[in-house]
């Protein structure tokens, strides 16, 4: 069934920062979990959404207020809303404001709704949203000190918390391998509670892939480059030489199939690695960089050896 509500405002001004104004919303009631319109929530696979046949009608998910108002900030396009229908005018009131009327919010009761994957875990709001396009590696590094590199790292969940690390933390921007997960993936902007947006970042191009390519790009742009691995000549992260760099890049690798040397009972455990790069991306690196442990710890989580990273090297 198809709705034309009105909600209205006050003029006060709500936590997603903007004057709420009287507006009518496109508001469709949902009754039926097999209902078309739910497709894009309930059947879509992340690469029917990515659709890289057809970029320009390329969509992400959005779930909850939180991560919801902060993809709207950045300027992200929304293409529909799904939610619980006591939230439209709730919660959700704020964000709708900010949106054009003709926007479908689909409204559902709560026992449709808990059929969708994981619904609980969104604060009872989605949000399907274009894809913005990605700027170029020259624009994200424009003005940064510090950016975070990432080598194939494929768990969106790691993603999505390295990129709250940064946005906490002080890294300027985030680079990515083209063959890691993508920071737009469902999971990835839930775990990154919406940080994937207030930082800035992109994909290494095609004409400069990582390592090499990425690595004279940066090299080309005033950066020197620290890998987080073990090697002989490693550096503690505290070293001074890595603070007083202008502008470093922080390359962190992934557990999986790289190449890790193998561990000698006599060497030092306190001195390993938080992380794990192929031994061609460590030499092209101007620093080798070690987080000193103890207790016998010999790696980190790549996320854990990120925030570890990220706050040292991103001290102002």
């Amino acid at each position: 069934m198809r709705n034309k509500n009105s909600i209205g405002a006050d003029d006060s001004v709500g936590p997603y920062g903007r004057k709420q104004e009287d507006t009518t919303m496109d508001l469709r009631e949902i009754t039926d979990f097999n209902a078309p319109e739910l497709d894009i929530y309930a059947r879509l696979t992340e690469n029917q959404l990515v659709n890289r046949a057809d970029p320009a009608n390329a969509l992400f998910i959005a779930e909850s207020p939180l991560v919801i108002g902060r993809a709207l900030d950045s300027g992200c396009v929304p293409v529909s809303f799904l939610m619980e229908r006591k939230h439209v005018e709730g919660k959700a009131a704020e964000l709708l404001a900010r949106c054009p009327a003709d926007i479908p919010v689909y409204a559902a009761p709560l026992e449709v709704l808990e059929q969708l994957t994981g619904f609980k875990l969104t604060r009872g709001m989605l949000c399907a949203m274009r894809r913005p396009k990605l700027p170029t590696v020259e624009q994200v590094c424009a003005g940064a000190r510090r950016v975070a590199v990432l080598e194939n790292v494929m768990n969106p969940t790691n993603i999505g918390a390295i990129f709250r690390s940064a946005a906490a933390l002080n890294m300027d921007a985030v680079l990515l391998s083209t063959q890691g997960s993508d920071p737009l993936y469902r999971r990835a902007v839930r775990v990154s509670m919406g940080t994937v947006f207030q930082v800035p970042w992109t994909y290494f191009p095609e004409d400069a892939p990582w390592p090499e390519g990425g690595m004279a790009l940066l090299r080309r742009l005033g950066f020197q480059t620290a890998a987080m691995a073990l090697r002989d000549d490693s550096l503690s992260i505290d070293e001074p030489r890595l603070l007083a760099e202008d502008k470093l890049a922080v390359v962190l690798g992934t557990e999986g199939d790289t190449v890790m040397r193998p561990i000698e009972e006599d060497v030092d455990r306190s001195l390993l690695s938080a992380a794990v790069l192929p031994a061609a991306t460590i030499a092209h690196c101007d620093y080798t960089v070690r987080i000193p442990m103890a207790h016998g710890v010999d790696s980190l989580n790549v996320a854990a050896a990120s925030a570890v990273a990220f706050y040292q090297l991103g001290k102002k």
